[in-house]
C-alpha cells in the first residue's frame, strides 16, 4: 500500500494558476504587477530536482516550472517550501496552454524541456508535446536570442523534434550544422537522465535560440495560420 499523499505545504506555497498568468502576466506570479519579469521556464519538471538546482544556482533570476500532474506539482510545492528558495513559481497545466494563449510574445528569457513523453505508439503520436503550433509558440514567447534547450532519449521522437525545430523560421540552431548533440558539457542532469545513462540509452540534446525582434510580426502570423489549420499535442512527461 502506497503512502498517503500529503497536502500541507510546510512554508510558502508558490503555486500559481494559468488564469493569473493570462490576466496579469509573469510579474503577477512574483507579486510585482507591472514590473518587467522574464522568467526561465521549464516545461514538465517531473520530480523537480533539475529546476531546484538551476534556481539555486541563480537566485536573482525568476523561474517558473510547468507540470500537468497535480500530484507532482503538489510534491514540488512541498519541496520548494522546504528549500527556502523564493525565485520559483509553479503552474499546474499543459505546456501548450501556458506558452500559448496565456503567454505574451517575447516574455520568456529561456526555456527548458527535458525528456517530454515520447508516446512511442504510432496511434498516440498526436499526444506528443512537440507539434508545429507548440514550436511556433516557443519561437513567439522567447526573447531575441533567448535559449531553448530540449532533450529526449527516444530516437523517433528526436527525428520529429529536429524536423519541427528546423522548420520553424523563428528559431535558430545553435549546434548547426549538427541537428543535435549526444553530450553537452556542463549541462545539469535530471534524475530520469541519470537512470537512462546507466541503461546505455542514446540521448539527444537540441539547442536553439529565439528570433530577432524584426521577425515578431511574421511569427504572430505563422501562429495564427497554424491554429486555423488545426493540430493537437499532448502533455509533457
Amino acid at each position: 500500500m502506497g503512502r498517503a499523499l500529503k497536502y500541507d505545504i510546510p512554508g510558502e506555497d508558490w503555486r500559481r494558476s494559468v488564469d493569473e498568468l493570462a490576466g496579469h502576466g509573469w510579474a503577477s506570479l512574483f507579486g510585482e504587477p507591472g514590473m518587467p519579469v522574464r522568467p526561465v521556464v521549464e516545461i514538465g519538471f517531473g520530480r523537480g530536482e533539475f529546476l531546484l538546482e538551476l534556481a539555486g544556482k541563480h537566485p536573482d533570476q525568476a523561474f517558473v516550472g510547468v507540470e500537468v500532474s497535480f500530484k507532482r506539482v503538489l510534491k514540488m510545492a512541498r519541496r520548494l517550501a522546504r528549500s527556502g528558495l523564493r525565485n520559483v513559481r509553479l503552474i499546474e497545466g499543459r505546456g501548450q496552454v501556458v506558452l500559448g494563449p496565456a503567454c505574451e510574445p517575447a516574455s520568456v528569457s529561456e526555456i527548458w524541456i527535458n525528456f517530454s513523453d515520447p508516446w512511442p505508439k504510432e496511434k498516440h503520436a498526436r499526444r506528443r508535446l512537440f507539434q508545429a503550433p507548440f514550436v511556433a509558440d516557443l519561437a513567439r514567447v522567447l526573447v531575441a536570442s533567448g535559449p531553448l534547450h530540449v532533450a529526449t532519449d527516444d530516437a523517433s521522437y528526436a527525428r520529429q523534434i529536429g524536423a519541427l525545430l528546423e522548420a520553424e523560421p523563428g528559431l535558430e540552431n545553435r549546434f548547426a550544422p549538427e541537428p543535435y548533440r549526444r553530450e553537452v558539457p556542463g549541462r545539469l542532469h535530471t534524475a530520469y537522465e541519470e537512470s537512462w545513462r546507466e541503461a546505455g540509452r542514446a540521448l539527444h540534446f537540441f539547442e536553439y535560440r529565439g528570433a530577432f525582434e524584426s521577425r515578431r510580426g511574421a511569427l504572430e502570423s505563422r501562429r495564427s495560420a497554424l491554429e486555423s489549420g488545426g493540430g493537437s499535442s499532448g502533455p509533457a512527461r
